[in-house]
């Protein structure tokens, strides 16, 4: 079967499920693991923002979207000729990826019937059941029962290993400028990792708020864990949240790495934050995963 894949966690679930070498086609952010981007046909563009900041590349985003325009660009003709089975997208956020409309659009123009799967989770219960639909679909169902299984194992031993200890209060800043705080399975990660989610959306779009209304709740640990930034661009940022939360321990965490995609690292991002939340109870993290900054 020929995969195209068009979100980077979507990358991710297809390789985690040994299907690496029936992908053809992904996007330019699909950086995990490395091969992907560099192997594979790039099939959708868009604009590099690394050199932006966070309230610059807010700015493009409102206002891309405020005039009818598109984050992402589809490459329409490298597309068709891939000649896919089946297409992995979504419409849980048009900042993130493009959404299936689009595909299926480009897909009756072109003439092409490859099968469209819309991956669209808003709880980790959801981004777990996201590893059998695409597993069913690309005609693996066993594989996706083995990766669902083997998460629950590893939830389940930082569940073990916290419990009956204090769950400290944690709010989660899923970007900066403007601050946005956390949604969607978010929540849940920390929840999991045995901490109380304060001025949080668990199950919810994340929603822009005011450092106020994050602070309020007395947050005993706060992650800063942006979106499409890896670890060294979450310290920066973090660096700016500090005075908001004054006497609470702030973490730079790899946002895209272990929190914001809803893929298998949302475990490693569980265990990560677990390491934060209660050390000596659970492993440490891994170098390049977690930093406190204050």
């Amino acid at each position: 079967m020929r995969l195209v894949s068009l979100l980077p966690s979507a990358t991710e679930i297809v390789y985690a499920l040994g299907l690496g070498e029936d992908l053809v086609g992904v996007t330019f952010e699909c950086d995990e693991p490395a091969a992907a981007r560099s192997e594979k046909t790039v099939v959708v563009g868009g604009r590099d923002t690394s050199g932006m900041t966070s309230a610059e590349i807010d700015d493009y985003v409102r206002t891309q979207m405020s005039a009818g325009g598109d984050l992402y660009t589809l490459h329409a003709d490298a597309l068709a000729g891939l000649d896919p089975d089946l297409i992995l997208t979504q419409d849980l956020c048009r900042v993130c990826a493009l959404p299936s409309g689009h595909v299926d659009q480009a897909l009756s123009h072109l003439g092409c019937r490859a099968d469209v799967l819309s991956l669209d989770p808003y709880t980790l219960e959801d981004v777990l059941a996201t590893f059998t639909e695409v597993a069913h679909a690309a005609g693996v169902p066993e594989r996706g029962l083995d990766l669902v299984a083997a998460s629950r194992e590893r939830l389940a031993a930082v569940t073990t290993a916290v419990a009956g200890r204090p769950r400290p209060r944690v709010a989660v800043v899923e970007w900066v400028d403007p601050p946005f705080t956390a949604g969607h399975w978010v929540p849940d990660l920390v929840t999991a990792a045995g901490g109380e989610p304060v001025a949080a959306r668990a199950g919810k779009r994340s929603v822009q708020v005011s450092w106020a209304e994050l602070a309020a709740p007395q947050p005993e640990i706060v992650l800063v864990t942006p979106c499409g930034y890896h670890l060294e661009g979450a310290i920066r940022q973090a660096e700016a949240v500090v005075p908001h939360f004054p006497g609470a321990a702030v973490w730079a965490i790899d946002g895209d790495g272990l929190v914001v995609r809803p893929g298998p690292r949302l475990v490693d991002g569980v265990e990560a934050i677990a390491a934060i939340l209660h050390p000596g109870a659970v492993p440490a993290a891994p170098a390049g995963a977690v930093h406190r900054v204050a």
